[in-house]
């Protein structure tokens, strides 16, 4: 039954990391998209429009996909992997993950001046998508929301799994500090008894038993 449930454990735990493996790779071919579109808006204008922050948010995108893939990846070798310490540290991950998508949830929501807290983007390519999520707002919201609950499920999942290895880990060493009560039947080896079955011992009769002398003996 454990090992159902471990293996139900790793399905799941694979399946909400390659979602989010989905998302990190939609993400970084819409950064290259976003590098071509550069390229060529750079050879039709002069160089100097063009400062050394002026691909930040491009960068900063296909850095974010790059992490949804690598921490993806994280997830199916710690599914995968008989240790502990790997699902620990993508547990940690995920935690903070989890942390700063929160923090910058809540400074978008608070902060009504939080795009001045941004560089410039002579690029114009921030701006294209911030327009596109407020003309596909319902959209976005919903994949924002898929993409928390799948991370959330991949942390419960994960420490869920831990636990689970563990226990049949202290189970495995509380079982080898006691001896089996019963043999297995095919390699059953009978013992050999502490005494030994032998003949039974008698004192020797070669010599004939004397009769005692008397004196009236010796006189006749």
């Amino acid at each position: 039954m454990a090992n159902i449930a471990r293996a139900c454990l790793q399905s799941f735990l694979k399946a909400v990391n390659l979602v989010m493996g989905m998302v990190g790779i939609a993400m970084i071919l819409y950064g290259l998209w976003m590098i071509r579109v550069w390229q060529r808006d750079k050879d039709d204008s002069s160089p100097d429009d063009f400062k050394s922050f002026a691909l930040w948010f491009i960068y900063t995108f296909l850095g974010i996909g790059v992490s949804f893939c690598l921490i993806a990846g994280l997830g199916h070798v710690a599914a995968d992997s008989a240790n502990g310490f790997c699902l620990s540290c993508y547990v940690v991950v995920i935690f903070l993950l989890l942390l700063l998508e929160s923090a910058m949830v809540a400074d978008i929501l608070l902060n009504s001046d939080w795009e001045k807290d941004l560089p410039d983007d002579p690029t114009g390519r921030f701006h294209d998508f911030k327009e596109f999520v407020k003309s596909n707002f319902d959209i976005f919201k919903w994949i924002g929301i898929w993409v928390i609950l799948t991370q959330g499920s991949s942390t419960l999942l994960a420490m869920a799994l831990r636990v689970l290895r563990s226990n049949q880990g202290s189970n495995y060493d509380s079982d080898d500090e006691y001896p089996p009560h019963r043999l297995p039947l095919l390699n059953h080896q009978v013992q050999p008894p502490a005494f030994v079955i032998g003949d039974p011992c008698f004192p020797e009769k070669n010599n004939p038993v004397k009769p005692p002398t008397y004196p009236w003996n010796a006189i006749k």
